[in-house]
């Protein structure tokens, strides 16, 4: 299974969700809140990062499911 970060993006249709560098959207939703719950799902599943975008497109949250080390090395 692949390990790609889950992005929830405004779409004509309401809210999509798409896996990072994907064209075309996994899931398109009513709500924004229908495609975090969905994306949430995916990013758990995956061991990955859920990204949520405003209507602007801009990144407004990030939560990470996966291995994510605190603090970080480096």
């Amino acid at each position: 299974m692949s390990k790609k970060n889950q992005h929830v993006v405004p779409h004509e249709n309401g809210w999509a969700v798409k896996g990072a560098g994907n064209t075309r959207a996994s899931s398109v939703h009513g709500t924004q809140g229908e495609a975090v719950e969905a994306a949430r799902q995916s990013a758990i599943r995956q061991g990955s990062e859920m990204l949520i975008h405003g209507e602007n497109g801009r990144i407004r949250e990030r939560n990470t499911y996966g291995n994510d080390p605190f603090p970080p090395k480096g």
